[in-house]
């Protein structure tokens, strides 16, 4: 019973994550999302999101946190995007609002950590 109650509620934190959109994927200036994004979740632990190769409404990312990372090609839509676990989502004034699931490894809980991001 109790590895049926921690999938359900698996499903339930990366449902946190998901939005779904009917909008169409359409070019972004890579002025806006290009470069290094750090800062601390609120679980106290840093990270660092690195955007490059901005063209269209694809770039590439790097991400990293506490001893993890994360390479990968990202499609940016509604002024955010997915990389694993993690969604980013841009925001006013060199910001962006930073949400990931963490999954404890021994119990196998998961819980939604946010954080704010600035681009230095």
């Amino acid at each position: 019973m109790a590895d049926i109650m921690s999938v359900l509620a698996s499903g339930y934190s990366s449902a946190a994550l998901q939005t779904p959109s009917k909008t169409k994927y359409v070019n972004v200036d890579p002025a806006l999302y290009s470069g290094t994004w750090t800062g601390t979740y609120s679980n106290t632990k840093k990270f660092s999101i690195t955007v490059s190769d901005v063209q269209g409404f694809r770039a590439q990312v790097k991400y990293q946190s506490e001893g993890t990372v994360k390479y990968q090609s990202v499609l940016i839509k509604d002024g955010a995007f997915r990389i694993g676990d993690t969604k980013f989502a841009l925001g006013k004034n060199d910001t962006a609002s930073i949400r990931n699931v963490v999954t404890d490894a021994a119990t196998g809980q998961t819980q939604l950590v946010t954080g704010t991001a600035k681009r230095s």
